[in-house]
């Protein structure tokens, strides 16, 4: 998935606030919901889940939305192939640890155990998740090659993703939404 600036996609304007965000979503969701509006709005769907998850995502950093509307990137900072948007919901830590360039294709708030605030994001490869509120070793990764299984699970709206590695080690994400768990599932095992 390709991703394009995510207010456009939810049709508010950046450094809206937090409910117009959450209306506009529910009412795009509304719109384009597979049950409603058929098998073709199934793409459209994923990319308005996909945008709500990278604004959540940006606002979790305390990152001012407007800075996002910027279209130059930095020459060759961290992350400089990647658009303005995703640079932002990432956040300087995960923008450190990508290899040059690696393709991002989610980025979205979670919890694990050991932080009730995080940040995960799945590139081409791993999956790469921030420790939010950890005071040492933020920063963790799990390259796709080395997990053994990946399933998600959907209690009432929220859905948790656990994924177990080779060396039999288990990484749970809490506090998904279930489309999103969903895609993170595919992604982890394609």
């Amino acid at each position: 998935m390709r991703f394009m600036d995510p207010y456009a996609v939810l049709g508010v304007r950046p450094g809206s606030a937090e409910g117009e965000v959450v209306a506009a979503y529910r009412e795009a969701a509304k719109r384009w919901h597979p049950d409603r509006a058929g098998q073709e709005a199934e793409d459209r769907m994923a990319e308005i889940n996909a945008a709500y998850d990278l604004v959540r995502a940006t606002e979790q950093h305390g990152a001012p939305a407007v800075a996002q509307t910027a279209t130059t990137s930095p020459s060759r900072g961290p992350g400089h192939w990647l658009l303005p948007a995703l640079r932002l919901a990432l956040g300087p830590e995960l923008l450190s640890h990508l290899v040059p360039g690696e393709d991002v294709r989610l980025v979205t708030p979670t919890s694990t155990w050991a932080s009730p605030r995080a940040i995960l994001a799945v590139t081409d490869r791993r999956l790469l998740w921030l420790l939010d509120d950890a005071p040492v070793a933020r920063v963790h990764s799990l390259a796709f090659r080395n997990v053994a299984e990946a399933k998600h699970r959907v209690k009432r709206k929220h859905a948790q993703l656990t994924v177990r590695t080779l060396a039999g080690r288990r990484h749970v994400f809490h506090d998904l939404r279930p489309h999103t768990a969903a895609t993170i599932e595919r992604h982890v095992l394609a």
